[in-house]
């Protein structure tokens, strides 16, 4: 009976990805090799130390398999029922991981190390978490933007909606305003939340930091020009009800036009400045004159 049961869940399973392929449209086996040098760089560790767990599982259930069918009771094999000790195999089999070990260890030391240099940056953006949405503030300009939910998304995930999600371009992925950075400069983020943990996560970026309210944490990156374009993210720490909901789009542009979407914003959110006493003399003197 529990035989019958995993094999309907089974071809359950299948039918559905069969009959919603653009559920698994992003999905992937491997990590991603990212848009910047630092994220190169770790996933080359993650391929060096994939293929050392390769060889290490090949030669040792290699042995195993070997060991089962060539001294098998068949074959007239006789357990030995003394103990056999060999110092040559057991030099080796010490020294060997050591080696290995010490061959992952200094090159992902020496990564770690960079990811934690967040110096000599150009733009610094202090990255909020809220339930459920992320805040931008580019803190040497006074910018700041909130970045919630695309519309589309949301009209889509109410229950009973009528809306087919795969109707949605990029569902639940997309904001309706998203991080703006500048390719070719070194941008360091400065992370915290307002009520509960989050975690900014970007996989292009090699980043994923938690959000911790009374607590910041630093993070940077550096796009390469030839990176422009929009690349996205999610929340990947459990913060309640819409976890699911509070996705994370990163628009890259140009030095140029990063600037110029800078000083357009500037401009919408500065306030308007008070009016100064010779302004408003002004003012009087005309409304008398016209009265």
């Amino acid at each position: 009976m529990n035989m019958k049961k995993l094999a309907t869940a089974i071809a359950a399973t299948i039918t559905l990805a069969l009959a919603s392929p653009t559920a698994f449209a992003a999905w992937t086996l491997n990590m991603t090799p990212g848009i910047t040098a630092i994220s190169q760089r770790i996933y080359g560790l993650h391929m060096l130390m994939y293929w050392w767990c390769v060889a290490i599982a090949v030669f040792v259930f290699g042995w195993m398999i070997y060991s089962l069918v060539a001294f098998r009771k068949s074959q007239g094999a006789v357990p030995d029922t003394k103990l056999v000790h060999n110092t040559r195999a057991e030099i080796i089999w010490t020294v060997l991981p050591v080696l290995i070990l010490i061959g992952m260890a200094v090159p992902a030391t020496r990564t770690l190390i960079e990811t934690d240099d967040a110096s000599k940056t150009e733009l610094t953006i202090r990255v909020t978490g809220y339930q459920w949405k992320w805040g931008y503030q580019y803190v040497e300009s006074g910018v700041e933007v909130l970045s919630t939910l695309d519309r589309d998304s949301n009209a889509a995930r109410q229950l009973g909606s009528g809306i087919d999600p795969g109707t949605v371009p990029n569902y639940l992925l997309s904001v309706d305003h998203p991080l703006v950075v500048p390719a070719g400069v070194k941008v360091r983020l400065l992370l915290t939340a307002q009520d509960v943990i989050h975690a900014w996560w970007v996989p292009a970026l090699a980043i994923k930091k938690d959000a911790i309210p009374g607590f910041v944490n630093t993070a940077w990156f550096k796009i390469d020009t030839d990176k422009t374009g929009l690349y996205r993210g999610q929340c990947a720490e459990l913060c309640g009800r819409d976890h699911g909901f509070m996705p994370i789009v990163v628009d890259v542009r140009s030095k140029a036009d990063f600037e110029a979407w800078l000083k357009t914003q500037q401009a919408i959110q500065r306030p308007a400045e008070p009016a100064t006493p010779a302004a408003m003399a002004g003012v009087d003197a005309a409304a008398a004159k016209t009265g």
